[in-house]
């Protein structure tokens, strides 16, 4: 099968390669349809590191897909040859105590699609998953919208961390794919008032069409002041979506007294700091987001019901021997795109 592999900085081969075989009865056997380019595959691709996950070339990533079952295994019996899937790109043990308390995306053995010295990616024409992790798609669901449920989950996962959304003023900082979700979940949660930032004009101009109240550029003007001016006893939430220090700086000057800030973006330093008188003094919340624990059902069922609307996110597709082309213009910001599609 052909498979897309990094194999340095900035560089991709198409390879072929054996494919792979059910090992557990639990497993199937998935033909990939469509793969979404994550801003986390731009860190392994421009860096190729986060933090201690560090690659080792060649190495295959990507983690956002749907895929068609061509194989099941012995003991499956929630999916048949076929079936359309969107799929939680975790792998969980079910056995150790993050588990069994509910918590599988903190999972002590977990493996994640697409993460050093975890599990390959699914850049390739055919890949194994374990049952548990594949959702059948409703006949109208297209494999974009299944793609998206991934990043739509995580979104939908920091907008409930928040509470109840209903009369809050809201900022997002960062209008990439998972701002742009966060922006989704917390429109469809009954937010009063969004406000959004980006240092790029075209996402800045694309989050006022997707659903902000107001957007702004804080390389433009000054976007705590403006927001201020608007909301001078601050903002209820901020989600941080870019992992910069400055977002995390202004997300803090945004913040009413017991306000809440979330922590959503991967930055590309070891360390991020706080003001922490600021943090202090009015008694903020800070609470980091990993992933998308337990949200892929209902993420599935809000695009299926139409309760929101990503399409319009996709703005780019390419093929698979295209990888290259599509990760240089992702992780360079070229083009004006958002959100980038590779078909397989």
């Amino acid at each position: 099968m052909k498979t897309a592999y990094l194999t340095g900085i900035r560089k991709v081969e198409i390879r072929q390669t054996d494919p792979p075989e059910i090992a557990a009865d639990t497993d199937v056997l998935l033909e990939v349809e469509t793969v979404g380019v994550c801003g986390s595959d731009m860190h392994y691709y421009r860096t190729g590191r986060i933090a201690e996950l560090v690659v080792e070339y060649p190495f295959i990533v990507g983690h956002e897909f749907t895929g068609r079952v061509l194989e099941i295994g012995r003991a499956v019996t929630n999916l048949k040859v076929g079936d359309r899937v969107a799929v939680d790109p975790l792998i969980w043990c079910g056995k150790c105590d993050q588990c069994l308390t509910g918590r599988e995306h903190t999972c002590r053995n977990q493996k994640f699609l697409g993460c050093p010295g975890q599990i390959d990616g699914c850049l390739c024409e055919w890949i194994v998953m374990p049952a548990r992790s594949c959702f059948i798609l409703p006949g109208d669901v297209t494999a974009d919208q299944a793609v998206l449920i991934e990043p739509f989950s995580i979104g939908l996962y920091a907008q409930r961390f928040a509470g109840d959304m209903k009369g809050k003023n809201v900022g997002i900082l960062g209008a990439g794919p998972i701002g742009l979700c966060v922006l989704a979940a917390s429109r469809a949660a009954g937010a009063r008032t969004i406000y959004v930032t980006d240092i790029r004009n075209v996402r800045v101009d694309f989050a006022r069409c997707f659903g902000a109240d107001w957007a702004g550029n804080p390389e433009k003007e000054d976007i705590v002041a403006a927001i201020t001016a608007a909301e001078p006893d601050g903002l209820d939430v901020v989600f941080e979506c870019a992992g910069k220090q400055e977002t995390v700086d202004q997300a803090v000057n945004l913040l009413t007294p017991g306000g809440t800030l979330l922590l959503i973006g991967i930055p590309e330093e070891d360390r991020i700091s706080v003001h922490i008188s600021s943090v202090r003094r009015r008694e903020l919340t800070i609470q980091n987001v990993r992933r998308q624990n337990r949200c892929v059902p209902d993420a599935l069922e809000m695009v299926a019901a139409g309760k929101v609307s990503l399409d319009a996110m996709i703005t780019h597709r390419f093929t698979l021997t295209q990888t290259q082309e599509a990760f240089d213009i992702v992780a360079d910001y070229r083009d004006g795109c958002i959100k980038a599609m590779i078909d397989l």
